[in-house]
């Protein structure tokens, strides 16, 4: 008797481990699913308000889909189109950045993008966002494009908006479109067509009006920003030039403006925010770098070159505690702004056109919950 129930209890126990393996492996599994996100905006001469929003708002792009469960990798890329200082053979369209997970780059260009001119052709946009980007292969992989501009949709005489925005639903990527104008403009119709054909969302908005709402906790989530930079350890060739980006982008947010420094702070806190090609305290979390006692010293900053096995990991475990701490103290302080900003709202009128941020986010969510993310 007392055998066959140890036997039990030991099948017990192997088959709760056995669950337990499997549920963590498919947990591992699904914070693995992509979210690519595009985004294509109009730098032709009256889009300064537009591209200025986008600056002001990527950051709550990335805060909303560090919230999703499960926890996606999200990767960001850029086009820039309509400026008359682009090759005309390209559809005086751009693309400035590739799908990726390093947001500091994509936030570099953003800052560096110039309007000029103006010939807007959204078809060939949408053509370089589905051609030209390097869109995660798998099948559970959210693909998003937006398109942001003012002109007619339709400009295009080499490529029609049905012909690439159905190349893009083939490849299972949703286009959305933002219009910069009043949704009774005649050319409002063309920017619907492109969002009901992408099987995406479609909104009208002012781009000069940027929701910014100021509260009491910005100035200590920037200063518990730039502490956490000091817990970021540049690796590898390009991994100095990286962390120091990473500084010039927290004041590429605060000359945008206090709010989103502050968005920009609690973004940093997220799980989506990851910089494991640079950073050794992300790279020891997600199974980058595995070793570091094979590590040049030349790969490591100067501060760890002199060290031993034991003290490198010591030294990189006191920095992932630190950053954890930071962390917390900034969730904790986001929670209380949110609170803020959305009790604002409830104050402000509800009959406002709508933003930006609006579109972007409204659009982003929806599709990521059809997509069987949660928030």
């Amino acid at each position: 008797m007392r055998k066959t129930k140890l036997a039990l209890a030991l099948l017990l126990v192997a088959g709760s481990a056995w669950a337990r393996s499997n549920h963590d492996h498919a947990q591992q599994q699904a914070a693995g699913r992509h979210v690519d996100l595009v985004i294509a905006l109009d730098t032709s001469s009256s889009m300064d308000g537009l591209i200025d929003s986008a600056r002001q708002k990527l950051w709550d792009v990335v805060n909303l889909l560090g919230q999703a469960r499960p926890q996606p990798l999200l990767r960001v890329g850029l086009i820039s189109y309509g400026n008359d200082g682009y090759d005309p053979r390209t559809g005086w369209t751009r693309k400035e950045m590739d799908l990726t997970t390093d947001l500091d780059g994509v936030y570099s260009k953003l800052f560096g993008l110039k309007t000029n001119g103006g010939t807007e052709f959204v078809a060939r946009a949408v053509k370089v966002a589905t051609e030209q980007m390097q869109w995660d292969p798998s099948g559970d992989a959210l693909k998003i494009v937006f398109v942001a501009g003012n002109e007619p949709a339709d400009q295009d005489r080499q490529f029609t908006v049905d012909e690439v925005v159905g190349n893009a639903r083939q490849k299972n990527i949703f286009v959305n479109t933002i219009y910069c104008g009043s949704p009774s403009n005649g050319e409002a119709i063309g920017w619907q067509h492109v969002a009901v054909r992408g099987a995406g969302k479609y909104a009208a908005i002012d781009q000069n009006k940027i929701v910014a709402i100021a509260t009491p906790m910005d100035n200590e989530l920037q200063k518990l920003s730039e502490e956490l930079n000091g817990t970021y350890i540049a690796y590898g060739a390009g991994g100095a030039g990286k962390k120091e980006n990473q500084a010039a982008q927290d004041k590429n947010a605060a000359a945008a403006s206090p709010m989103a420094a502050a968005t920009r702070s609690s973004a940093k806190a997220k799980g989506v925010y990851r910089n494991d090609d640079w950073d050794l305290v992300d790279a020891r979390k997600h199974g980058r770098v595995a070793d570091m006692s094979r590590m040049a010293a030349d790969e490591l900053p100067p501060e760890m070159r002199s060290m031993d096995e034991k003290q490198r990991e010591q030294f990189v475990e006191a920095k992932s505690k630190k950053r954890a701490e930071l962390q917390q103290k900034i969730e904790e302080t986001s929670k209380k702004r949110d609170a803020f900003i959305a009790e604002a709202r409830k104050k402000a009128s509800k009959s406002a056109s709508p933003s930006f941020d609006d579109a972007l986010l409204g659009a982003v969510k929806t599709e990521a919950q059809g997509a069987g993310f949660a928030f």
